[in-house]
């Protein structure tokens, strides 16, 4: 077994670091569809390479969010931060963390490629830590399915499975994806290769490429590639890829499910997919429903609000975007942008009407939704990172030494492109939010 690469908790200051004055921001409505089919993007550069490299400039033709002068009692005060620890690898990484959060048992899970720590967000103290796949590269992405099952996102085009042993108490690694059966089974049809190349053929089970991101939702597993496409699997039982999909002209970068089932992908190629569940069968499939394209580079990150209503998305064009949904049209639409990161937006995570974005000019911002028609304001740019914020996760907290706090408080997690990961403490005052709505 590799050994393990020892980490360091450090704790900072202890006083609450108050962020420059709130802005308010009004959300612009655009007059044209975000629908289209156009390939204007079909040679953008996959979004492999971050850090600080120059952005490209923000979307002239959308409005940003701007002042609203008419609501000056409505003016939220600034939120305030504090960073409890940070989780430091002893030696130089070349890759970010990637990261994931139970808010059931209030578990952090950070993966690098060669260690998973897993951390109590209550206490910051780590719960355990155990060897990953060293050889498998880099861990691009994290997440967790409803019935505690861990899977991990690599460079080598895999998912790794982990499960935690109820004797133990530890995880161990399950399966890794595609599973040795289900290879088994499709390998004697020649229908079930797809080339990748000249004169190479896989299976269409199997990532040709890293695998860039993944999410469940109820018993499936969604994840995408650097090879473009959007694969389906159960998260339970046989482990089996069910479905395939031909995303994208470009690498795919990040991928957000709806309740419903709704898929949204973003891609290199500067588009988000929205990939629509069928109806009326035992197994339905996803299908295009829409093509969203407003952005001029690389999409790098999506997240939806928890009702799914909003899609946020970020880009190397140092633009949020914000879509909603457009009744008529069944399908997002732009309705504005989030402008103020200096450079390219590398990550996004969304709590109730709270986003926090993370970006290569190694802030992470604190935007709130004030309500219907009223906008949106940035409550704050948290600062502390060294490098580009790759990786974030946030989840709703409470003081227990302060029951009756006038404040909502949040655990944010984010992961630098150096391999750090800082756990902050947020809190935000909602003494006026009942007037702002």
């Amino acid at each position: 077994m590799p050994r393990c690469i020892p980490c360091s908790f450090a704790s900072t200051g202890e006083h609450d670091t108050a962020p420059p004055p709130s802005r308010i921001l009004h959300l612009s409505a655009s007059t044209t569809s975000s629908s289209s089919s156009s390939n204007a993007h079909a040679g953008a550069p996959a979004a492999a390479v971050f850090d600080d490299a120059a952005s490209i400039l923000t979307l002239p033709s959308l409005q940003s969010l701007v002042p609203i002068a008419s609501y000056p009692d409505t003016t939220p005060s600034p939120a305030s931060y504090l960073c409890l620890s940070s989780l430091k690898p002893l030696r130089p990484s070349s890759s970010a963390a990637a990261l994931a959060v139970s808010a059931a048992s209030s578990l952090l899970y950070s993966a690098s490629e060669s260690e998973i720590t897993v951390l109590d967000l209550v206490t910051i103290r780590p719960v355990e830590s155990f060897a990953a796949v060293p050889s498998a590269g880099s861990v691009k992405s994290v997440a967790l399915s409803p019935d505690g099952k861990l899977f991990t996102a690599h460079q080598d085009g895999r998912i790794r499975v982990w499960r935690r042993s109820t004797r133990s108490g530890r995880h161990r690694l399950e399966a890794t994806l595609p599973t040795p059966g289900d290879r088994l089974r499709r390998l004697p049809l020649p229908g079930n290769y797809v080339a990748i190349r000249r004169h190479k053929k896989l299976l269409w089970i199997e990532h040709a490429d890293a695998v860039s991101a993944v999410a469940t939702s109820g018993s499936l597993l969604y994840s995408v590639s650097w090879d473009k496409t959007l694969k389906v699997w159960r998260a339970g039982g046989d482990l089996r890829c069910r479905e395939s999909v031909q995303a994208h002209e470009n690498a795919v970068n990040a991928v957000a499910v709806a309740g419903d089932g709704t898929v949204y992908t973003g891609s290199a190629d500067g588009r988000i997919r929205e990939e629509g569940r069928g109806r009326g069968q035992r197994q339905p499939k996803h299908g295009a429903v829409a093509t969203l394209e407003r952005h001029r580079s690389a999409v790098n990150a999506l997240a939806l609000s928890d009702d799914g209503a909003v899609l946020y998305s970020g880009a190397c064009d140092r633009s949020i975007l914000v879509w909603e949904r457009e009744e008529s049209a069944d399908h997002m639409v732009v309705a504005g942008a989030l402008r103020g990161h200096r450079k390219a937006i590398l990550c996004l995570a969304c709590v109730g009407d709270v986003l926090f974005s993370g970006s290569s000019d190694r802030t992470i911002r604190i935007w709130r939704t004030e309500g219907e028609g009223k906008g949106y304001s940035c409550l704050g740019a948290m600062e502390g990172h060294v490098t580009g914020v790759r990786s974030l996760v946030a989840v709703r907290g409470s003081d227990p030494a302060e029951p009756e706090s006038e404040s909502e408080e949040y655990r944010v997690c984010s992961g630098s492109l150096d391999g750090e990961v800082k756990i902050w403490r947020v809190r935000i005052p909602t003494t006026q939010r009942s007037d702002s709505k």
